[in-house]
């Protein structure tokens, strides 16, 4: 059953590509660490679609087929993290009207989480430094032994962590991985139209609202 508007008491957002920008920062790490090791690097356009499922896959979908050894796949991953830490705050910064957003949603008391494929450490870190204004309950990256999405066990940790049912929390995302932790964990999936995939693959993907700019949020509550 679909809740009324005035049923959502709770937010939870993916990061990359929905309340920050930080594909330049990924892409330039990823492709120092290629050049260094002699391999193929990527234009910033290629990789709104490598992105979205942690660095580690990253790491696989940007290497040749006949390089994807285990050794070759270890060794890119670590230096990835080591470079990234370093860089993940260069050119990373919310996208426009996501401040407002923010402000919007504390102010209609709307409890505000943060789920991520991105490393623990990485989502957190970023979310320390850009957005620490806002009361954040829960900013959950990959690793501790949690699936990476699309599977639903972080985000219905973060629901019960939240103390509020699935079905009264928006899930906000900008890609198909996004759509399909939503449903799968029995929330309202929102896609938005400012990150790193398209309308079509949201709309394919079950978005049942799909939002081109933060101002158009209200109209969901």
């Amino acid at each position: 059953m679909t809740p009324k508007k005035t049923d959502f008491k709770a937010v939870i957002f993916d990061l990359d590509g929905t309340l920050i920008n930080s594909l330049q920062d990924i892409a330039d790490s990823m492709n120092r660490v290629l050049a260094a090791k002699g391999y193929k690097t990527h234009d910033y356009d290629s990789y709104r679609y490598f992105i979205g499922r942690g660095l580690r896959n990253l790491v696989s979908r940007v290497l040749p087929d006949e390089a994807k050894t285990e050794e070759t796949l270890i060794s890119l991953y670590t230096s990835l993290l080591v470079d990234y830490d370093k860089n993940c705050l260069q050119k990373t910064q919310m996208y426009q009207g996501i401040s407002e957003l923010l402000d919007f949603l504390v102010s209609k008391n709307l409890k505000l989480a943060i789920l991520s494929n991105k490393a623990d450490i990485f989502t957190k870190k970023i979310a320390r430094e850009l957005m620490s204004k806002w009361p954040f309950e829960v900013i959950l990256g990959s690793g501790n032994d949690i699936p990476r999405k699309p599977d639903p066990t972080g985000a219905l940790m973060v629901s019960k962590t939240l103390q509020v049912s699935p079905f009264e929390i928006l899930y906000v995302g900008d890609t198909s991985v996004d759509m399909q932790t939503a449903i799968a964990a029995g929330m309202f999936p929102v896609g938005v139209t400012w990150g790193f995939r398209t309308r079509q693959e949201l709309m394919e993907s079950g978005a049942q609202a799909i939002i081109d700019h933060p101002n158009e949020f209200g109209g969901l509550l």
